[in-house]
């Protein structure tokens, strides 16, 4: 007997100002007493590194694994996720999704969890972070690249790129690639995509704006079909029609 038909679409989500509105960072932080050189992100230096430093002065400050967990499941939903995710919890079998994001690992999965969306993602590729034997949250770097566009502790395209590589050699070749984001580091991906692939930037964040630009110098070098939201149903009313002309 053949086995099941491999899903049709590969739908890649960003997370922070994405599937959920706000930076999960600017979450975890708020109500917090930090010293100055913590209040403000670095300019042209590393924020994975400036994060390694907030989570691990929150740590000796005595915040517990429990606390950052919560304020991470309380993290609100982007408006209309929540209808995205119930639409494609029902075409499983269609669409595979993956989450690329320059987050955390412990926060993406504790809010997925809490919003039960966690069982719909096959893969979430961001920074590790885990507890350590104090039970202090510790963060690192998803990877090195050679990409100058994006941080050095990740380049999204590489990662959707070895993706989609290995999804291949695992004879699974997808009819489109969906790309749903909202920050400068989701325009690197995007620009990879093809003509059957679609972008969908959040309207007025620096996705949106970087495309715009792009179309505006070099017609025709963003190749993928630019879908703007505001609310993730206008994410979930493409799909759907993108069901319903079967192609």
């Amino acid at each position: 007997m053949a086995g099941p038909r491999p899903p049709r679409f590969l739908l890649v989500f960003d997370f922070d100002e994405t599937i959920v509105d706000e930076n999960s960072d600017d979450s975890v932080v708020r109500g917090r007493a930090l010293p100055e050189p913590l209040r403000q992100s670095p300019r042209g230096g590393s924020y994975n590194e400036h994060m390694q430093r907030v989570l691990a002065f929150l740590g000796e400050q005595g915040v517990r694994p429990a606390e950052l967990r919560a304020a991470y499941e309380n993290i609100p939903l982007a408006p209309g996720m929540a209808e995205l995710f119930q639409l494609l919890s029902k075409h499983q079998e269609l669409f595979e999704l993956v989450l690329i994001s320059d987050a955390n690992t412990f926060g993406i999965e504790a809010k997925l969890r809490a919003a039960g969306a966690r069982s719909l993602f096959r893969k979430v590729f961001s920074n590790p972070a885990s507890l350590d034997r104090r039970g202090v949250l510790t963060l690192g770097p998803y990877h090195s690249h050679k990409c100058l566009r994006c941080p050095a502790n990740m380049c999204k395209a590489k990662i959707l790129g070895e993706y989609l590589a290995e999804r291949a050699r695992e004879d699974v070749e997808f009819q489109r690639v969906l790309y749903v984001g909202d920050g400068a580091n989701d325009f690197c991906p995007a620009g990879t995509l093809t003509a059957a692939d679609v972008a969908f930037p959040r309207k007025g964040y620096p996705m949106h704006r970087l495309i715009q630009e792009s179309q505006e110098k070099q017609p025709g070098a963003f190749q993928a079909a630019v879908v703007p939201w505001e609310s993730a149903v206008e994410v979930a009313r493409y799909l759907q029609e993108l069901l319903r002309k079967k192609c």
